[in-house]
């Protein structure tokens, strides 16, 4: 089933007089509990297709389409909304706040997603969670604390917890080591399959294709 659409996306820069189209008309269809994985040069369009899609800057023209809904005119308030309770976001760095448990960081984006659910529910949620992702012992811990893997492990915790239908991870493993980005990428697998989240990746890490259910290159603001 298709999950989401991009349509006829097209992004145009603008640098004093100077105009840069960094994406070309893209189309783009996301089934349901799939990894796409996004790849390509740098400048090449990837990353600047992801953060339209996820909502998180506008296109110049085309649309994105998520549950009949074109996110292109909604107002920045909807938006806000949509991404709070609907999409999961992963980065390269984990952007874990410092002054905040493990278990704290969970709370909290369930307090964003305005999930209607009593104190014991999120409680149960959080651990079932961290269980998920191996860091039930260490809910009590703080960032400065964890490894790079584990402060990931977090963030992918952190960006499903509330259940999001899709998942955006732009470089999701680049700050890590090749053992801990293919535990990322077995967990982010895993994920996707077990709860039917949608995911979007973009990566330059070619060992992280094999996780991927579709590859999709791009090349000068087009899907190649």
């Amino acid at each position: 089933m298709t999950a989401f659409t991009v349509e006829n996306v097209k992004k145009t820069f603008t640098n004093g007089e100077i105009e840069e189209q960094v994406l070309n008309g893209v189309n783009l269809a996301l089934k349901e509990g799939e990894i796409t994985a996004l790849v390509g040069a740098s400048g090449s369009g990837k990353s600047t297709l992801l953060t339209i899609a996820a909502g998180l800057q506008h296109a110049s023209a085309g649309q994105v389409m998520f549950q009949g809904k074109n996110l292109t005119n909604m107002k920045q308030e909807e938006i806000r909304k949509v991404r709070a309770q609907d999409f999961g976001f992963v980065f390269q760095a984990s952007h874990l706040v410092p002054f905040l448990t493990v278990e704290e960081q969970l709370l909290l984006m369930l307090d964003v997603s305005e999930k209607r659910m009593h104190k014991q529910e999120k409680k149960k949620r959080i651990t079932s969670m961290l269980q998920l992702v191996e860091m039930e012992h260490r809910k009590d811990a703080y960032p400065s604390s964890l490894s790079g893997g584990e402060k990931q492990r977090v963030a992918i915790a952190r960006a499903i917890i509330h259940e999001p239908k899709l998942l955006f991870a732009d470089e999701p493993t680049a700050s890590l080591d090749s053992k801990r980005s293919q535990d990322v990428m077995e967990l982010i697998r895993e994920l996707t399959k077990t709860l039917h989240i949608t995911t979007l990746m973009v990566t330059h890490d070619e060992e992280m294709l094999p996780y991927a259910d579709r590859i999709i290159t791009m090349k000068d603001g087009l899907i190649v």
